[in-house]
């Protein structure tokens, strides 16, 4: 269900801003990208643990007698959904947000995703994860670099892309009960066209933000966590949706 787990609730609109260098801009984009690495290194790990390691394993997913994933226990499917209901609760308490409550937000959905991504390791083989990790971070570098030297404006793109999203989750409930094989691949295509957009518009977004808050420090923190949340759900879904196309499920 991670597929999902994003918060545009935190929208900034574009405005404009001096686009020459600045050692600010740099130092904050910095910050965002440290901490994205760092996210991604953290789930990659749980994702190995939880999808390897047995007794960790038995309670979170059921497999079969040979290891395949068969679905998620009562456990696994409470790791798999509550990034939304934080993500949701961030929303209501973002402009009350302090840089501590911020991280640890952070932190907590990139842990249960983590977790939750075991189910890859078990769905796929460890080649073709890796190869279309290499894929995903080669075209997230070239998408975010978009979004950043870009002058266009993409708020509208971006809006339209937000809804983009809700519609691909609505689909994907509706083929839970149908299982069409060509429908999922449907929802593939389109989830990685809208997270690629979604890669530059949340990029420009939280450059964009960077001017807007005048040098406030603690502002800054916040948005450093919430840029890199952003942005690692970005990186996570066009993953997902790609692997849909690009995984060799494991026999």
């Amino acid at each position: 269900m991670s597929d999902f787990d994003r918060n545009h609730a935190q929208t900034a609109p574009v405005v404009s801003a001096d686009m020459s260098v600045d050692a600010g801009l740099r130092s904050f984009m910095l910050g965002v990208y440290n901490k994205l690495a760092l996210g991604l290194v953290l789930s990659a790990a749980l994702a190995w643990v939880t999808g390897n390691f047995a007794p960790v394993q038995k309670l979170l997913f059921s497999t079969t007698p040979e290891g395949l994933i068969t679905g998620y226990t009562g456990l696994g499917w409470v790791v798999s959904l509550a990034p939304i209901g934080i993500l949701l609760m961030a929303g209501f308490i973002s402009r009350s947000m302090n840089p501590r409550t911020a991280s640890l937000i952070y932190w907590t959905i990139v842990a249960l995703i983590g977790a939750s991504m075991g189910s890859l390791v078990l769905l796929y083989t460890g080649t073709s994860i890796f190869s279309t990790f290499l894929i995903t971070a080669s075209a997230f570098g070239v998408l975010s670099l978009v979004g950043y030297t870009t002058k266009k404006d993409l708020t509208g793109m971006g809006s339209f892309l937000i809804m983009g999203v809700w519609g691909i989750f609505i689909a994907s409930i509706v083929n839970i009960f149908i299982g069409s094989s060509l429908m999922q691949l449907m929802i593939a295509g389109v989830g990685v066209l809208i997270f690629a957009g979604l890669t530059a518009y949340d990029t420009q977004r939280l450059k964009m933000s960077y001017y807007e808050m005048g040098g406030d420090q603690a502002a800054m923190s916040v948005a450093t966590s919430f840029g890199a949340l952003n942005l690692y759900l970005d990186f996570i879904n066009l993953f997902r949706f790609l692997l849909m196309f690009l995984g060799v499920r494991r026999d």
